[in-house]
């Protein structure tokens, strides 16, 4: 078994995309996320990101770490969670943790708390869903609409305020971007937005719902569900397939994803390493 280490994230891409492709859905994050630093869609970033693949003969597990965030090892095998702790060891000095399948994650850290001295502490679990025959919710009052030029300042403050660790890196240019590529739509009722729901561009014709949210103000109207569901008709209906994350602490959304049409498909377990 051979393990390799870039931060070339185009020849990384080369390299893994024939093996990840075989289950893109389960397979997004990762593969959206390599995309498009390998095409330079993503938001300038302070420092490398390092990517690992694992072969055997053949590519046979992958995983990334990109600025600011832990390692993530998406559907990675436990059996190469050592090698892919010992490949970063190499790298990194710190991390501030990991994701990804638990007999992974928990190999993965126990070799990192040898390795560093650290504590592991597992903070979330989410879902990865698919979405199979869409049913489409409705919601109090209000219709979908596009994101406008005029509201990236509220979207990239509603990112922030919901998503913190992961727009630390810019909140603005992240709404910039959304706007630019489209892919944000708001939810207006009376007159003002209430409810945002976004998606990433296809990856191998799969696109992944995210974010959602809904100021607290605003929450208990269905404006989210309806959002989500409008969101994925129109993704729907340009022949791609959908996924999404959601926390399973968050039993309304999981309860609202389902009644629209998603599907478990995998858990993804998230530890933090702390002195």
């Amino acid at each position: 078994m051979d393990v390799r280490v870039t931060t070339d994230a185009a020849a990384f891409e080369r390299t893994v995309f024939p093996f990840l492709q075989r289950d893109p859905v389960l397979n997004n994050l990762l593969m959206s996320s390599v995309h498009q630093r390998a095409n330079g869609t993503a938001i300038a970033e302070t420092g490398p990101s390092y990517f690992v693949s694992v072969h055997d003969g053949d590519v046979v597990g992958a995983a990334m770490r990109t600025p600011g965030r832990g390692v993530y090892l998406g559907a990675l095998r436990a059996e190469f969670a050592d090698p892919v702790a010992d490949a970063y060891a190499d790298v990194l000095l710190e991390l501030d943790g990991v994701e990804g399948d638990r007999p992974a994650v928990e190999r993965f850290g126990r070799r990192w708390c040898e390795l560093r001295g650290v504590r592991a502490t597992e903070s979330t679990v989410s879902r990865l869903h698919k979405l199979g025959t869409l049913s489409p919710l409705t919601a109090d009052a209000g219709h979908a609409r596009l994101m406008r030029a005029d509201e990236v300042d509220v979207v990239g403050a509603w990112g922030l305020d919901g998503f913190p660790r992961e727009l630390r890196l810019g909140y603005r240019e992240w709404a910039d971007r959304h706007l630019e590529q489209q892919t944000m739509w708001i939810w207006e009722a009376d007159g003002d937005p209430v409810s945002m729901v976004g998606y990433r561009p296809p990856t191998f014709g799969v696109c992944r719902i995210g974010p959602v949210y809904t100021p607290p103000e605003h929450r208990r109207h269905g404006y989210a569900g309806a959002l989500t569901s409008h969101v994925s008709a129109k993704v729907l209906a340009q022949g791609n397939q959908l996924c999404l994350f959601t926390d399973l602490a968050n039993p309304t959304s999981n309860k609202i994803y389902h009644q629209a049409g998603y599907r478990p498909v995998a858990d993804f377990v998230h530890v933090e390493f702390a002195a």
